[in-house]
């Protein structure tokens, strides 16, 4: 079916964007006390307000400068004068920020991404999942291969060494919420559980959305790729005025501080690993900042290569690397031992999944490991999620919503799983049945639990050397993407921006990546976070209601819903 609607053969149905007709008052109603209003009286104030939350044309890019971007660059140049010349006062005010965050609004971050949840699933399986994020006639432009080695490269590869082993084996030593023995057989189950629940359907619900919502906005409806244009459902007019720049500068900072969090602790495993393969202590901060400066060069420059060229091939490249590491860890492994946990855990993490999908903290304890692990988790895809809603409606134009939901929803999900299970899961033997103190170690410095584990396994030299280069790997095309969609917003949301634009950001992000490690390291980078995510807990609200707005007045769900109608009384008649 078209989308021109000229091309309708059903004039009576507006077009999209267009107003509905006022539905007519019964006649003898009335409006209230006072002069009785008439229904045309009304009319063309509704048409109006229709008419700027639903516009007829699609909201193109404009001029490439603007305040958004200007404006974005002063606040990000400011925060990095403050905290490089000021870092313990800085510390201080984000440290007593972030407190007052998780102890007033903590239950928001575990509560939303799990309505995501179920408002993705009931889009997928009803009439909305057969819709196009396109013209009806488009199809998908990357094979599905390539569009999921992009998604999962581009989005949580520096984490996934971070934390593969660190936050179960951490988990074992410290079980969530005291609900186990630290160190037992029963300890190791719940650390999967709820390393799942970090890294699983909440997380990608949450880019789902953003991704959803924009790819619609921009395939779809032709709209350029920002987030305020998708809001214009609920603001009207005021996407384009001051609070859709707002927006949109908010957008800059949270996809800012969420990516420089991953350079940062890639620069620290780069480092860690290093220190491994030479015997020397490279694991300095004047070290990781040399390594910043270096990557920053290569993903500037793989950015500005383009994304058909640069991040695909990285991607594939990245994802292969990272299956035959999985696969060595497997094979030496405790194979049988492993392949029992994953099902176990994954059994119990889908059986009570609503139960540690709303487990809150009860004392100050529970507050301050909630803070480190699952508040900090999720506020960081939150502030990831319009980098990554950008990055993935870039790459999914053809896809339908139901296609769109499962393959997001669900292929990272396990292979993440299996990520964990693999890594955490041998780690956590190793403690357990040869007393290696890796757990231990973790708990003191997460970065130094993935080599720990390679230590413990065969031909440790040359797989070190291969989780060197993954991270690297992984570094390059997060902050690739990153830079790319950092020059989306900047210009006005053009999919193609300039070079020179990527260059900018790339410099912008390798630079706040060093500043925030100099101020603070990990815990600079954490607390930067979950500050600029707590304003975007509304920004996610209003895009999941503005996208199911605009989903409602598509022509394909209004001319089946109209062909039911017609079905109906003809069936009556």
């Amino acid at each position: 079916m078209s989308l021109d609607p000229s091309a309708d053969p059903r004039p009576s149905e507006p077009p999209p964007g267009e107003p509905l007709p006022a539905d007519p008052l019964p006649a003898g109603a009335d409006d209230g006390p006072g002069p009785r209003r008439s229904p045309r009286d009304d009319a063309p104030r509704r048409a109006r307000r229709d008419a700027d939350r639903f516009p007829r044309d699609p909201q193109v890019p404009g001029s490439t400068g603007g305040a958004v971007v200007w404006v974005a660059v002063a606040l990000i140049v400011a925060l990095l004068v403050a905290a490089g010349f000021w870092p313990a006062q800085m510390s201080s005010a984000a440290e007593s920020a972030m407190q007052w965050v998780t102890t007033t609004g903590g239950w928001s971050l575990l509560l939303i991404p799990l309505c995501l949840i179920g408002l993705l699933l009931v889009l997928a399986v009803t009439r909305f999942g057969d819709i196009r994020l396109g013209p009806d006639d488009s199809r998908p432009e990357y094979p599905t291969f390539a569009w999921i080695a992009m998604l999962l490269g581009a989005v949580m590869g520096i984490g996934m060494v971070t934390y593969g082993v660190a936050e179960p084996v951490s988990h074992l030593v410290t079980p969530p919420h005291g609900l186990a023995e630290p160190g037992s057989r029963e300890a190791v189950v719940d650390a999967l559980r709820f390393t799942f629940l970090d890294w699983g359907l909440h997380a990608w619900a949450v880019f789902a959305t953003f991704g959803l919502a924009i790819g619609y906005s921009t395939h779809r409806l032709g709209n350029k790729g920002l987030v305020s244009p998708i809001l214009r459902p609920l603001i009207g007019r005021h996407a384009d005025g001051p609070v859709g720049k707002a927006i949109d500068v908010l957008v800059i900072l949270s996809t800012l501080f969420g990516t420089t969090t991953s350079l940062g602790l890639g620069a620290a495993q780069i480092s860690q690993g290093m220190s491994r393969l030479t015997g020397l202590d490279l694991t300095t901060t004047g070290v990781q900042l040399v390594i910043i400066a270096l990557v920053t060069v290569l993903f500037t420059a793989s950015a500005m290569s383009g994304i058909g060229r640069g991040i695909r091939y990285l991607s594939q490249t990245t994802m292969v690397v990272a299956a035959a590491l999985l696969l060595f860890v497997l094979a030496t492994g405790p194979t049988s031992w492993l392949i029992n946990l994953f099902l176990r855990s994954l059994g119990g993490y889908v059986g009570d999944f609503v139960e540690i999908s709303l487990m809150l903290p009860t004392d100050g304890a529970d507050v301050e490991w909630m803070q480190f692990w699952t508040y900090f988790m999720m506020a960081w895809w939150i502030s990831w999620g319009a980098f990554v809603g950008i990055f993935l409606a870039r790459i999914s134009r053809g896809r339908t919503i139901r296609q769109f939901v499962l393959v997001v929803l669900g292929v990272p999900s396990l292979i993440f799983s299996a990520w964990f299970t693999v890594f955490g899961g041998s780690a956590m033997f190793m403690d357990l049945e040869r007393g290696t103190g890796i757990g231990e170690a973790a708990t003191e410095n997460v970065n130094t639990a993935f080599f720990a584990l390679l230590d413990e396994l065969p031909l440790t030299g040359l797989t070190s050397v291969v989780a060197v280069a993954l991270v690297i790997m992984y570094f390059v095309t997060s902050a690739d993407s990153n830079t790319y969609v950092l020059a989306v917003i900047s210009s006005d949301g053009r999919l193609n921006p300039s070079r020179p634009l990527m260059g900018m950001w790339g410099v912008l992000t390798g630079a706040t990546a060093a500043v925030l490690l100099y101020a603070g390291g990990l815990q600079a980078l954490q607390t930067a976070v979950m500050l600029s995510a707590a304003p975007f807990i509304f920004v996610i609200l209003a895009l999941a209601v503005s996208l199911v707005m605009m989903l409602r007045r598509d022509p394909m769900v209004r001319n089946r819903e109209r062909r039911t109608d017609e079905e109906s009384r003809l069936s009556t008649s």
